[in-house]
This record gives structure tokens, C-alpha cells and sequence, in this order.
């Protein structure tokens, strides 16, 4: 839709040259107050196609008033976002005068010298102090200068050719179907200037009014794209087949398809169980053969590293299981990093001490364990709880050092520093005991005391 001839008469009513002894602020807030925001668009293009042709505005004046409603149109807004952005931009680029008022200007406005200048002003540091001059006062300061006032529009360019560059090309291209009449002509007669004003009118009311509108007014190339050639299939391809008989096949349908999966259901509902609480032996004896039946089922139901502490407290030998199950996967080492951080506690020992004695774990992953548990005994304050876990760290490293799951000597002088630190403890006096014997070279403490592989660490 564009402007109605009762808003083109508003519009022309503010280009007025009566109008040059207001300010262009107060023009353009009439402007604002007269015209809603939705029809700035319309506004804008309309007085874009007065700018073109300079026979629909012919005084100097009045193309003041409609360069600086222009501009205005779209105050508090970034320049580059407004879509007359680019026209601006482009009379800049043009060196000198734009075009002479008797030629055809394109698509580029017909703007003499002190209109250019204009501008470069309100796109410079004095927006506002032009804003608050009149017409008159825009002609006599800016006429007199040779050159334009300073204005950096580098950037700006920049910004609109970036969003140029994704336009396709045939948006990029176009002629204006609406061309001035540039003849030199005999007059006839004398008009005068209301006749003027009228004739303008009623022209801009012809171009304006109907369809399309004045923003579709332009002559673009068609985009022919020729049609593609057929394809030539080959002989490896598999035709496509119209079935012309009836009955000719019969459709097999496969009725296990979308079929929920019970046993997987089960498994993944005692899966999430597991995490909350402890299950009862039977539930634990048949999520285990649920897992031996299926070892891929480990992937689906449920289980991530960040829900393994929660599994290991609660449930440490259903831990074991779907660790052993993941030892292929790709997370396994995840699965180790997060395991050896836990919290130190009787069950997460069981489940890397059940581990260290079925599989291979990598040694800096049991390394690193034993010296976040040392470290857990030295840092806890409470006297009763640090005792208790120096017992079962001590019977953890009994158990890994008699079972030949770890090399001593890699952890000597740490281990031996935790055994004299804590020597009160009648665990960690055997267990520095042991670290002498076999510093000494004697291995026959390594049999002294036979020792489970079932994961089951001895506390008393």
C-alpha cells in the first residue's frame, strides 16, 4: 500500500517553501506527529521520489525541508539499520556536483551543492545544530563553502556493503521506470505558482497512488535459469517401479517395529532406582543378567559419569558391572576421572579395588586415587572419621600391594610420609611394616596375610 492523496497533500502542505523560516527540528516533528510509525516507509519513499526528479520539486527550499526529512525519518536508530542508509551514502561517493538539474539522475537523487553538503552535516558532529536552523539560514551558511563539511562514513560503508554482499545478484541491478521529462519545451502561456503546485501534485498523486507503489517501481531483469537436462540413469541404479497390476505384490509389514522393548524398559526403571537408592538383592541379581544378555544395553539406560558417584554409594556392585560393560567405550576414561575425584568412602574403594583386580586400569588413574584418598585423611577434622578411613585406606593399600596391583616403590616416600603421620593407627604400623620388608627385599610378607580378589576390602 502506499500514501493516500489526502497524506500527499499533509506531505507536500510541509514542504511548502512558506515553511523555510521553521526550523528543520520543528518540520521534522510535525512530520513524526502527522505521519504514524508505520508509514515512515511510505513517507521516506515518497519523498525519495520527489528528490529524483526535480520538475515535482523544483525549489531549492522546499528540497532542503525533504533532505532533512529524510535523514529524520528515522532518528534513534543506527544509520547503518535504516533503509535509506545506502542513499545517503551514495551522493557522498559521487565526486563534485551529483548531476545537473536539467539530466536524468537514475536512481540516485537530483541534489545540488548546498544539499550534499547538508548531508554530510547531519551525518557529521552538527546534527543537531543544523536541525535547529531554518532553510534559509541551511543556504546562506552552506552555498558559500567549497568544499563539504567533514564527515567520516567509512564505516558505515563498510556495514552496507557487508549487507549488500548477500543480496543476490539480480537484486543488485534495476533501472527506474519513471524518467524525467528533460525536453527543452516552448512555453505557453504563464503558469502561475499555485497552477505549479497543482500540476506537481497531481503528478506525484498518479505515480504514488495505485499499483504498484512507488518503493516497486523499477525495471529488473528477468532470472532465467535454463531448465536442467534429464538424467541418464545407469545401470547400478536401483528404477523406480510403478505397480500397474493390482495384487501384483503383496506389502510385508514388520510388526516389531515401535514395540517397546520390556526387558530394556525394566532395566532402564531399575536403572533409575539404582541412582536413589539401594536395591534389594533380587532387583540387583536381575538387572546384572538383564546387562550379561544384552552388553550393549549398558549405553541405554541411563548411566553417565556425572551419575556414577550417585551409583557407586548406593549400589557399588551394579557400579562394577556397568564399568566392566564400558570398558570398550569410548567414555571410559571419563568414567575413571570421575570415579577416582569422588568422595572417598568404603564403596568407592570396593569398586576401584574390585576393578585394579579383574582389569588393567591405567596406573596414573589408580596413582591419583590413592593420593586424593591420603589426602582426604590428612584435611578431615573430625578425629573419629579421620581414623576409620586411615583403616580403610591402609587395607586398600595392603590389598593393592599384595595383589601386585600397584608398584610400591612408585609411591614410596608418599605412602611411607602417611604411615609414620598416622603411626597411632594399628593399620598404618602394619602397613609401614610391610613397606619395610619389602624395601628390604623380603617378599614373604606379600603372603603373610592371603588376601580376597573379590573387591571385599576386610575391616574390622
Amino acid at each position: 500500500m502506499s500514501l493516500s492523496a489526502k497524506d500527499i497533500t499533509k506531505l507536500l502542505d510541509l514542504l511548502d517553501e512558506d515553511n523555510a523560516n521553521l526550523s528543520l527540528d520543528n518540520l521534522s516533528n510535525q512530520l513524526h506527529t502527522i505521519f504514524p510509525r508505520e508509514e515512515r516507509f511510505k513517507v521516506g519513499m515518497t519523498l525519495l521520489l520527489l528528490l529524483q526528479h526535480v520538475d515535482l520539486l523544483t525549489k531549492e527550499l522546499q528540497r532542503i525541508i525533504a533532505v532533512a526529512m529524510l535523514f529524520d525519518l528515522y532518528k534513534g536508530e543506527p544509520l547503518a539499520n535504516t533503509p535509506f542508509a545506502p542513499v545517503f551514502v551514495q551522493i557522498l561517493k559521487t565526486p563534485g556536483e551529483n548531476v545537473e538539474k536539467s539530466q536524468f539522475s537514475g536512481s540516485i537523487p537530483v541534489l545540488s551543492r548546498c544539499e550534499k553538503y547538508l548531508i554530510a552535516s547531519l551525518m557529521g558532529y552538527s546534527y543537531k545544530e543544523m536541525m535547529k536552523k531554518t532553510p534559509r539560514q541551511i543556504i546562506e551558511e552552506l552555498y558559500p563553502l567549497s568544499n563539504p563539511p567533514p564527515c567520516d562514513s567509512t564505516e558505515l560503508q563498510l556495514q552496507l556493503a557487508e549487507r549488500r554482499s548477500e543480496l543476490p545478484g539480480v537484486e543488485k541491478c534495476g533501472n527506474p521506470v519513471i524518467l524525467s521529462d528533460t525536453a527543452e519545451r516552448p512555453k505557453v502561456g504563464v503558469f502561475t505558482d499555485q497552477e505549479m503546485k497543482n500540476t506537481s501534485k497531481s503528478i506525484l498523486e498518479s505515480l504514488v497512488i495505485g499499483d504498484p507503489p512507488p518503493y516497486a517501481q523499477s525495471y529488473q531483469p528477468e532470472f532465467l535459469r535454463p531448465a536442467p537436462p534429464i538424467h541418464r540413469s545407469t545401470l547400478d541404479e536401483v528404477p523406480w517401479m510403478d505397480m500397474t497390476e493390482p495384487n501384483q505384490f503383496l506389502l510385508e509389514y514388520d510388526t516389531s517395529m515401535c514395540v517397546l522393548n520390556s526387558a530394556g524398559a525394566e532395566a532402564k526403571r531399575l536403572m533409575n532406582r539404582a541412582f536413589k537408592c539401594v536395591l534389594t538383592l533380587q532387583q540387583q541379581q536381575h538387572l546384572v543378567t538383564e546387562l550379561h544378555k544384552d552388553p550393549k544395553l549398558v549405553y541405554h539406560i541411563g548411566l553417565s559419569p556425572m551419575k556414577l558417584p550417585d551409583l557407586v554409594e548406593n549400589n557399588p556392585l551394579i557400579a562394577i558391572e556397568m564399568l566392566l560393560k564400558l570398558m570398550q567405550s569410548s567414555q571410559i576414561t571419563e568414567y575413571f576421572s570421575v570415579l577416582v575425584n569422588m568422595e572417598m568412602s568404603l564403596h568407592s574403594m570396593e569398586v576401584v579395588n574390585r576393578l585394579t583386580t579383574t582389569v588393567d586400569l591405567p596406573t596414573e588413574f589408580v596413582h591419583l586415587y590413592i593420593s586424593n584418598c591420603i589426602s582426604t585423611c590428612e584435611t578431615i577434622k573430625d578425629r573419629y572419621m579421620q581414623n576409620r578411613l586411615v583403616r580403610l585406606v591402609c587395607v586398600f593399600l595392603q590389598s593393592l600391594i599384595r595383589n601386585k596391583i600397584i608398584n610400591v616403590q612408585e609411591l614410596f616416600i608418599e605412602v611411607q610420609a602417611f604411615c609414620i603421620e598416622f603411626s597411632r593407627i594399628r593399620e598404618a604400623a602394619a602397613l609401614f611394616r610391610l613397606l619395610k620388608q619389602l624395601e628390604s627385599g623380603d617378599t614373604a610378607g606379600l603372603n603373610a596375610t592371603p588376601s580376597s580378589k573379590s573387591g571385599k576390602l576386610d575391616m574390622c
